[in-house]
């Protein structure tokens, strides 16, 4: 098997010590890749594409991982992860099922990833955990959404759930790579589920509890307090929770508008090439992962709101309990319908198709010059697409 790789032009540095398991399919390692020594390679769904670099720093094991051209991952441990072309990883990235980085998308050394979606362009320094967002926002490598190292994203909270994730930007916008990027400096925090506008600074140090919806506007806070707040805290019951459900859903909704995109203006142009095809079918499964955690994690969050109903005793009638009734009662029914959604095809306007024929129209697989070629009219109309799929799973809080 290593010989047949070394014949197809990839080079194995110490072949001796790169294990190649049994369900790997060579075909779908492709000419000009480079691999260091004692890295180790499985998974029937394996794909890496042309000139891509792996374990120059230390040894990586991918598992299951489709590259696209061009990637580099300096060492560290993928599993079901999606790199797109142009990906940079550093040493000792840690990234589990979930997730999916878009073109020139970039992670500094030791940082940690699960469900997380980065857009093209976004950049995660080092040390970092950052589980359970999608980050969008920035025009190019040197005007780029970031976050800065020693950085948390809080996406477990004391009540045991999961029902955290955040948006960073937003898909509608987003994919069109005309959006002012949003800075979390490091040495910080973000406590999930949250949104952030487009063009949000946030000082170093400093963690992030509220939404920030207004978009270009510098967050800052103090290191401290003068003292300490103390309160009851009861770990079965929950506060207000209409905030964190409709970040939910507003997050589902960009996961399925992302979805979208992938299904009618990436599929063309993907599947060019057999590494994009592979890549392809990898984003495609990435964004169902997602899907169907964030499902879990309401399903959860569902069960422990009973819970809380429960136990609210003579509060029960409190404004705060009859939210949390409410989506104890409807979320069977709107499980249901967000089960169908995600295998509804969504398709384009008439406007936003015509737009699309223009990106499907370019002549290599180049999916950053294609989008860049659009008029204000044709983002204006894919836009408006995208954010009619979001509205679809936004609308269900109110129905």
């Amino acid at each position: 098997m290593k010989k047949r790789l070394i014949e197809k032009g990839v080079k194995l540095l110490a072949s001796a010590s790169i294990y190649v398991a049994e369900d790997v399919d060579v075909e779908r390692i492709h000419p000009g890749t480079v691999i260091y020594p004692g890295c180790r390679l499985s998974g029937s769904e394996l794909s890496i594409g042309p000139d891509c670099v792996i374990g120059s720093e230390s040894p990586a094991t991918l598992r299951n991982v489709q590259l696209g051209r061009g990637v580099a991952v300096a060492g560290g441990f993928l599993d079901g992860t999606t790199l797109l072309d142009g990906v940079i990883a550093g040493d000792g990235f840690h990234s589990r099922p979930g997730t999916l980085m878009e073109e020139y998308s970039r992670v500094g050394h030791s940082v940690g990833v699960k469900q997380t979606i980065l857009m093209p362009y976004a950049a995660l320094g080092s040390l970092v955990n950052f589980c359970d967002v999608l980050m969008a926002g920035g025009t190019g490598v040197s005007n780029h959404s970031e976050v800065g190292s020693s950085y948390v994203h809080f996406n477990f909270t004391p009540h045991q759930d999961k029902a955290t994730a955040s948006l960073l930007g937003d898909v509608p916008r987003g994919v069109l790579l005309n959006q002012a990027p949003v800075f979390l400096g490091g040495q910080g925090g973000l406590v999930g589920p949250r949104q952030i506008a487009f063009g949000t600074v946030v000082s170093a140090g400093f963690i992030l509890r509220s939404h920030v919806l207004e978009p270009n506007l510098l967050v800052t806070g103090a290191l401290g307090t003068s003292g300490l707040r103390k309160r009851a805290y009861n770990p079965v019951c929950y506060g207000r929770v209409e905030d964190v459900l409709e970040t939910c859903r507003l997050y589902l909704g960009n996961v399925l508008a992302l979805r979208a995109w992938y299904a009618h203006v990436r599929a063309p142009l993907m599947v060019r090439t057999p590494w994009g095809a592979a890549c392809l079918a990898g984003a495609q499964k990435r964004l169902i992962e997602i899907w169907a955690e964030r499902l879990l994690r309401l399903d959860e969050l569902a069960t422990k709101l009973r819970a809380s109903v429960d136990a609210s005793g003579d509060r029960a009638g409190s404004l705060v309990f009859a939210a949390q009734r409410g989506f104890v009662e409807r979320w069977p029914a709107e499980r249901d319908i967000l089960t169908m959604m995600i295998a509804q095809k969504f398709a384009p306007s008439r406007e936003a198709e015509a737009a699309i024929n223009r990106i499907a129209g370019v002549h290599s697989d180049d999916y950053i010059a294609a989008v860049r070629q659009l008029s204000g009219a044709e983002q204006a109309a894919l836009t408006d697409w995208l954010d009619s799929i979001v509205t679809a799973v936004t609308a269900l809080g109110r129905s």
